[in-house]
């Protein structure tokens, strides 16, 4: 188990032990029985539980909302936990999994995935979990520069406020930390804006102090759970990325993913 959120960052060590939880409910409007929805023959949740395991962090688990996604889960040959329907959040899906699959406190590290995203880069969950190694981080996430002029202004696209790591060479920056996320266009004036990913690594005790907080009061106006971190002093470091994956919500956003995966 690494220092509990009070010890100095200087006492913490790089994680070596991740484990990487999916978060899965049946629960859509907009696309029924998402996690279920077949993908070249599998299951969604089933083809995400695959580009996590190609990442090769560490193991993969879904943590179930529902029987019928465990037993999809299981049937493929993958690992699964079963975990309280009626939490109101992925971090406390995810947080309840852990408790139940490492009590002992074996895993360092939870790299959380969302289980819509069947096309990831499993080089994305890796350059998030990478930024743990730097001992004043908590908890790490991704974005990327948007390129359509209607994503800057769209609600439903969430911007990372970032303060950019000096590059060393002169470059553009890789990342940097969060300074706010918002579905407002910010920040303001001349630059890039960024497309936050919601992909999250966090440390342990990291993981343990974020959902001990009752929901902060930015983070309800702006219905954005990654800015209870931020109001409880919590550093958020970010990795810039070239692509966002694409995110299955809709019937034709499904369409677009079984083509990508063919």
């Amino acid at each position: 188990m690494l220092s509990d959120a009070s010890s100095p960052a200087s006492a913490r060590r790089a994680p070596k032990s991740p484990l990487v939880l999916i978060p899965s409910r049946l629960a859509s409007t907009r696309l029924p029985n998402k996690p279920l929805a077949e993908l070249h023959g599998l299951p969604m949740i089933v083809q995400v539980w695959r580009r996590a395991m190609e990442a090769k962090l560490g193991p993969v688990v879904v943590a179930c909302g529902d029987a019928a996604i465990f037993d999809a889960v299981k049937a493929a040959g993958g690992e699964a936990v079963m975990t309280d329907p009626d939490h109101p959040s992925g971090s406390d899906r995810i947080f309840e999994a852990l408790q139940k699959l490492d009590p002992a406190g074996k895993y360092d590290s939870i790299v959380n995935l969302q289980g819509d995203l069947p096309t990831l880069d499993p080089a994305l969950p890796r350059a998030a979990f990478e930024l743990l190694a730097d001992p004043a981080v908590d908890l790490s996430t991704l974005a990327c520069a948007i390129k359509e002029p209607a994503e800057k202004t769209d609600p439903n696209v969430v911007k990372a406020v970032v303060s950019p790591n000096a590059s060393g060479n002169g470059g553009a920056s890789t990342g940097g930390r969060a300074l706010y996320f918002t579905r407002a266009t910010a920040p303001h004036g001349d630059g890039p804006l960024y497309h936050h990913i919601g992909l999250y690594a966090y440390r342990r005790d990291a993981l343990e102090r974020f959902v001990a907080l009752p929901p902060s009061a930015l983070e309800k106006r702006e219905k954005l759970e990654q800015l209870r971190a931020l109001e409880a002093g919590m550093r958020i470091e970010v990795a810039f990325v070239d692509t966002v994956p694409l995110g299955v919500d809709t019937p034709a956003d499904l369409e677009k993913a079984r083509k990508l995966l063919a």
